[in-house]
């Protein structure tokens, strides 16, 4: 890597140099800026084209360092050369109709198109203008059938990594044209890496569903409870690290043992009598407890949360009086930058625990940047410690001499799978499942079985009615990809709704009997090509919540056996009641009943509850169940 400031250039500015390198001289070609950086005001060149390996600039700051260099020692010899030129075109350039890649996109791309050309060099082909369409057919096929292993399992390579190697041939193929080793043909006319990987029609992604698993509630549950039993406990655990951090001041002399001694001693005289080292061991937790809080209940993905700085936490309140917490971080995932996610309680607690928590690796980084600065005021590792100067979620790297940076995502998978572990919970936890997971229980929450959440996010409501929270600065840079995902777990549990309505089980209620109707009539289900295209259509064209007693369908919230008068949904004409709610109706007739013994709810009391209790039998009839024999 080029450490050196910017020489005097070829060009007016780094955006003014050619998109390609065919008609510059080797010598020339090899001063070309690849990334360059800014160090208080002046421009810094971190790599230049005659490099082994270049760093890029504006990778996310979850990625180990290791992971922001495209290294051409990945390639076979025989292509370094027209390689770079590809990566060179790709990056200033781009490829046709689409934007500039980031630097993840650039790695990735990098990596695809190695494994290729391997291919090609075990080949002997040596060239790429030697690539016909037969060759790149041939390798889609053994790409196909290789197998690799996977947690001691042989397996085959997944339909997204066959998808990303095939797009890497098209990409080749195109950005060859601008070099002198272009690959002559499209290297499969008529189709594409898309259809090649068995990604369309049937097997789009769209029609799959969400590939990252569910956890379990029960899962869920536990780790949140210990997460946020340790968040409440952060501000103890932090005094007691601040008051050995004094010790180690005023006894700097003293040998290692003598100093580990006397920390103890005084851990012990302020009641923790576990010794340092399983302090040390519980701040670490701390921080990734904070990290599960803070995913649990924001649906931030990992480099949004790497992203969090000091000072992330505001609140607005609007006419009312209601307060809302919003978290401001950065994502890299669209061209917005900054957004807003509103926040319960619980992460704002997580939030400052972490400002606290961080404050020492910040003042760590604070110390690398003036030593940097002393030895070379234009080190371009300075402008790299500066983005990270403030982050909240931080580590130290030992073989490093300690230098803290944002832990990247490999750590934070190592780091909660040991959190999992400790739970009692196994160690099959990654941390793209807090997203999915809170997608799951918004979209739940707006279903209707999960109120609390709406409470716990002061009455969020999923039409993003909420301007009336915002004020000029916050609350106006909402993650909307968040709420695509919601709603695509809306649509999930729809059509899983209404796919048991249509099954073979009896249903109650109004509306259910009503289906029930419809569904015995040939000629209406001969509307539909299929089953699935019938369940789709009826869950887009009706509105379903439960009310936790039944289904609702009514397209809004006036209907009183939501609140106060439950048993009216037995006939409501919007309820659909199902096996599924057999529990409660039992438990709701075995009230009644003991009710109605009762001797001092007057005549009107005892008709209203004779009443209920007609409406119970009738939902135990309608779905084949006996009460008092509790056979259904």
């Amino acid at each position: 890597m080029n450490n050196n400031a910017v020489d005097s250039l070829t060009w007016p500015d780094v955006e003014s140099q050619p998109w390609d390198v065919r008609e510059l001289p080797d010598s020339l070609r090899d001063t070309l800026i690849v990334s360059a950086t800014q160090v208080d005001g002046q421009c810094v060149v971190i790599s230049r084209y005659g490099d082994d390996s270049w760093r890029l600039d504006g990778v996310p700051s979850n990625k180990a360092n290791s992971n922001t260099y495209l290294k051409f020692k990945l390639v076979p010899a025989a292509f370094r050369a027209v390689m770079k030129a590809i990566m060179y075109r790709y990056l200033r350039r781009g490829r046709d109709s689409q934007q500039r890649p980031k630097g993840s996109t650039l790695i990735t791309f990098l990596s695809h198109a190695a494994a290729f050309l391997r291919y090609l060099n075990a080949l002997a082909l040596t060239r790429l203008a030697l690539v016909t369409p037969i060759v790149c057919t041939n390798y889609a096929a053994e790409c196909r059938v290789y197998r690799h292993s996977h947690h001691g399992k042989s397996k085959p390579l997944s339909q997204g990594t066959l998808s990303h190697r095939f797009h890497a041939v098209e990409a080749l193929y195109e950005l060859s044209q601008y070099t002198h080793d272009p690959i002559p043909q499209h290297p499969w006319y008529g189709t594409s890496a898309t259809a090649m990987a068995g990604l369309t029609g049937s097997g789009a992604p769209h029609k799959q569903g969400c590939k990252t698993p569910l956890m379990p509630d029960e899962m869920f549950c536990t780790l949140f409870q210990k997460a946020y039993e340790q968040v409440r406990g952060g501000q103890r655990l932090l005094d007691l690290r601040d008051a050995v951090v004094s010790i180690v001041v005023d006894r700097r002399v003293q040998k290692l043992r003598a100093v580990t001694s006397t920390k103890n001693q005084h851990l012990a005289a302020l009641g923790w009598k576990d010794g340092i080292d399983a302090l040390n061991k519980a701040i670490l937790y701390l921080r990734t407890a904070c990290y599960i809080v803070l995913a649990s209940t924001s649906g931030c993905r990992n480099h949004e949360l790497a992203n969090l700085q000091s000072g992330a936490h505001r609140r607005t309140e609007d006419d009312e009086g209601t307060i809302f917490h919003w978290m401001r971080s950065k994502s890299e995932k669209t061209e917005t930058g900054e957004h807003d996610w509103m926040s319960p309680e619980a992460a704002v607690q997580a939030l400052h625990i972490m400002e606290r928590w961080a404050e020492p690796y910040q003042a760590m980084i604070s110390t690398e940047i003036a030593e940097r600065r002393r030895v070379n005021p234009l080190d371009p590792e300075i402008a790299h410690a500066q983005k990270q100067q403030s982050a909240l979620f931080l580590g130290a790297t030992k073989n490093k001499g300690n230098q803290v940076r944002t832990l990247s995502d490999e750590s934070w998978g190592l780091a909660l799978k040991a959190f999992a572990k400790n739970a009692g919970l196994g160690s099959l936890l990654a941390s793209h499942q807090f997203r999915r997971k809170f997608a799951s229980y918004a979209a739940h929450s707006q279903f209707g079985d999960l109120r609390y959440l709406r409470e716990h996010f002061a009455h969020w409501s999923m039409d993003m009615t909420l301007g009336y929270a915002m004020d000029d600065g916050w609350g106006n840079h909402l993650e909307l990809d968040l709420y695509n995902e919601i709603q695509a777990e809306l649509e999930d549990i729809k059509l899983g709704t209404v796919d048991n309505w249509l099954g073979d089980e009896p249903l109650a209620g109004g509306y259910g009997r009503s289906i029930k109707r419809w569904q015995r009539d040939p000629a209406n289900l001969a509307l539909f090509k299929d089953h699935r295209t019938m369940v789709i259509s009826i869950a887009e064209s009706t509105a379903i919540r439960s009310n936790g007693h039944a289904w609702c369908t009514a397209d809004n919230d006036g209907c009183i056996g939501n609140t106060m008068e439950r048993t009216r949904c037995s006939d409501c004409n919007n309820a659909v009641i199902g096996r599924g709610h057999l529990a409660i109706y039992r438990q709701l007739y075995n009230n009644l009943k003991e009710l109605l013994e009762s001797n001092d709810i007057g005549e009107s009391g005892r008709m209203r509850v004779l009443r209920d209790l007609d409406r119970c039998r009738e939902v135990f009839m309608q779905l084949g169940y006996d009460p008092e024999s509790g056979i259904a």
